[in-house]
């Protein structure tokens, strides 16, 4: 059986992906071959001996340690796009709150006692007025699934859409409105833009990627959204910008203290993918990844592995193999293999930074000795024969 440990609370959409006679799925496995998650943070937490694989129900991987993970040749997936609509949804909404100060009018008309609350609220509505969007610009910082909904739904709000993202996909290029413009730098975009998105994954590169040079670029009473990550934007220089009036407001999904205290700050509680159709896709999609992984060896989505896909040989036995990224690997393993009078059929391999993954079909079982020379090779990571009902 194989052994999945779920963290967090995971849809039944994405759980019901694994067939009960293959896997046993929970809490309380203590060796597992997998865990599946949601915001479990995995830094410091020892891995287990038997773990090959992470799958986040989400886009961002900040939670897990990739890089031990890459070491130990334990591939990591997240599910990109499938909460992009989710957190779309979540940005125009963000734009009309910082625009029209709906949020403070309705507090303000929740605080109104005296009987004649019409007369009050036509008296004091004025100060709740804000513009519309229809003829501003906005600017999408990052254009993956959900910098293009968002790009493309701007358009069709009447809005100036502007785009940077110079690592875009063939794919999201493809996504993209014609209306939407592309830019070549970012601090050109920060210069033109009435609202500006943040759709960037966090890593070294963009860690505050919004700090006070480019706050001082950016048009007087921009407004800025936030539903990427909190760390790409630098706080303090995001306080002095709203202290200063230079930032008219600032809308994040992750809110700290100081930014929920804060009266041009619109703190939203982590809610991006907290919709029930969200859930369910990031779920399901993270289990299917899994079970691509562990059956059959597919790599697609990683954040640390190639994507590799080879359609199983049928009646052939599937091996995994993880090895360094580095010279004569592959006739290695082959001389093993051939030593053994073992015949391949099929061979894959594709490398990503420090690693390789190989996928090796042959005829004949190898579990036993000759798995085990594989796993001796110098310079070889990780090496498994898949399930044999697979």
């Amino acid at each position: 059986m194989v052994h999945i440990r779920t963290y967090d609370t995971i849809s039944s959409a994405g759980l019901e992906e694994f067939p009960g006679t293959l896997y046993v799925v929970g809490t309380a496995t203590d060796e597992p071959d997998a865990i599946l998650l949601r915001s479990q943070d995995l830094h410091g937490v020892v891995l287990p001996a038997a773990l090959k694989a992470v799958a986040r129900a989400g886009a961002g991987t900040n939670n897990i340690p990739i890089r031990a993970c890459t070491r130990r040749g334990i591939v990591v997936f997240n599910t990109p796009g499938a909460n992009a609509n989710s957190v779309k949804e979540l940005v125009l909404c963000g734009m009309l709150l910082s625009s029209r100060r709906i949020v403070d009018g309705i507090t303000w008309a929740r605080s109104l006692c005296d009987d004649d609350v019409a007369a009050q609220i036509e008296r004091g509505k004025r100060r709740f007025k804000g513009p519309e969007l229809l003829g501003k610009t906005l600017g999408v910082i990052g254009l993956g699934a959900i910098g293009v909904m968002v790009a493309n739904a701007g358009c069709a709000l009447g809005m100036n859409t502007i785009g940077f993202d110079p690592f875009i996909s063939v794919s999201s290029a493809w996504g993209l409105a014609r209306e939407v413009q592309r830019d070549d730098s970012l601090e050109s975009l920060l210069s033109k833009a009435d609202y500006v998105t943040l759709h960037a994954p966090l890593n070294d590169k963009t860690l505050d990627l919004i700090d006070e040079a480019q706050f001082a670029r950016m048009k007087p009473g921009a407004r800025l959204l936030n539903f990427a990550r909190g760390p790409l934007v630098n706080r303090q220089a995001l306080f002095a910008a709203l202290d200063t009036g230079r930032l008219a407001w600032y809308v994040t999904d992750f809110p700290d203290r100081a930014m929920a205290a804060h009266p041009n700050v619109l703190p939203v509680p982590h809610l991006g993918a907290s919709t029930p159709e969200a859930e369910d896709n990031c779920a399901v999609m993270a289990a299917r990844q899994l079970r691509d992984y562990l059956e059959r060896g597919i790599v697609i989505n990683s954040v640390n592995f190639p994507t590799v896909r080879l359609h199983p040989t049928p009646g052939a036995f599937r091996i995994q193999i993880v090895n360094r990224n580095e010279p004569s690997m592959i006739s290695k393993l082959t001389a093993v293999l051939g030593k053994a009078g073992i015949n391949i059929v099929e061979l894959i391999n594709r490398g990503r930074g420090a690693l390789a993954y190989n996928i090796i079909d042959v005829h004949d079982d190898v579990r036993g000795p000759v798995l085990g020379r594989l796993r001796a090779i110098d310079g070889v990571v990780r090496a498994h024969q898949l399930h044999p009902s697979v």
